[in-house]
This record gives structure tokens, sequence and C-alpha cells, in this order.
């Protein structure tokens, strides 16, 4: 899959010294609208010295009923920017929205797992699979689930679930 141009690349340097295998810059570049969603390409570590470049990146989005953050170049996140990443997902859940994230490496996707939020987002390996997989969701079927439980007096209690889709590819559901 090919995607467009950056239509903006956001750069931050941290301060300090500069540490070769992982450099200590944040760029995000703004892939921009991929197939009606929002797609933001993170490169260099998340913390607390660019988490600012962060927040503003995803709030200029805010029109996008979807974000998907590529975190493929992003080797380690603090917990000033786990906060970030949450308070973006608490903020665009209030208005229907969603954050996506996509191509976590082993120490981000710990990070996001030992801290109990990888629950939070709908996550994939690959920017590829998380617009692929968004599209095929999209057209996938919403279903009610209706539960009907037995009551104290003999009725019965009928329970519905919020509507949710299941990816007909890969089985895999999100409410």
């Amino acid at each position: 899959m090919s995607f467009p141009q950056p239509l903006c690349t956001c750069t931050c340097r941290l301060p300090g010294p500069t540490i070769s295998t992982v450099g200590n810059t944040l760029q995000i570049e703004r892939l921009g609208n991929v197939k009606g969603q929002s797609v933001l390409c993170l490169k260099g570590p998340l913390t607390m010295e660019n988490v600012s470049l962060f927040q503003g990146a995803i709030r200029r989005e805010e029109s996008f009923s979807t974000v998907i953050l590529d975190l493929s170049d992003v080797p380690y996140i603090d917990s000033t920017a786990l906060g970030a990443l949450v308070s973006a997902y608490v903020s665009r859940q209030k208005l229907g929205r969603r954050v996506v994230l996509s191509g976590a490496s082993e120490r981000v996707s710990k990070m996001l797992k030992i801290t109990s939020v990888e629950s939070l987002f709908l996550t994939f390996p690959t920017l590829e699979d998380a617009i692929g997989d968004l599209m095929r969701a999209g057209t996938a079927q919403r279903q009610m689930i209706q539960i009907n439980l037995p009551s104290l007096d003999g009725g019965s209690l009928v329970l519905q679930s919020a509507l949710f889709w299941r990816c007909r590819d890969h089985g895999r559901s999100q409410t």
C-alpha cells in the first residue's frame, strides 16, 4: 500500500545529548486523510519534553472520526506521554471518535500492557493492517445483542448490549 506524501512535519529537538542509536528528536508526519481516517506517523521517543507537540497534533485532527497513530518509529514512551495518549483517548471517546494505534514496538506495547491501558486502544501490528481492517470494519454489519434473564417475579429482564462490529475476515470485535 502506498501512502501520500506528508502534509506537514513537526519536529521537536529534546534537550540534552543525542543518543546515537535512537536520536532525541520527535517528528510527527501528518499523512492526512487516508481512506477516511487521519494518520499521524510519529518518529522518535515520545516523552514529557515533547508531549505538547503530540497534543497539538492530535487536537488538529478533531474533524476525523478516527485518528491512527503509527508508532512504528517510536522506540519508547514515558509516563507523561502515556497520560497524553489516555487523555487523547478520553477526549475523542466523549465525542464518539477514536484513537487507533499501529506498529507499537515491543517496549511501547509492554508499557501499555503493564499500565493496563492497552484495552482502551484498538491496536494493529502495522499501519497497513490498521487502514485495511478499519475499512472492512466500516462495512461490516452492526448487530444488537439481546439477553433474556429470568426475574424474581417470574417475568424476564431484557438486556441489550451496545452496538458492536465484527470484522468478517479476522473475527475481531470492537465495542
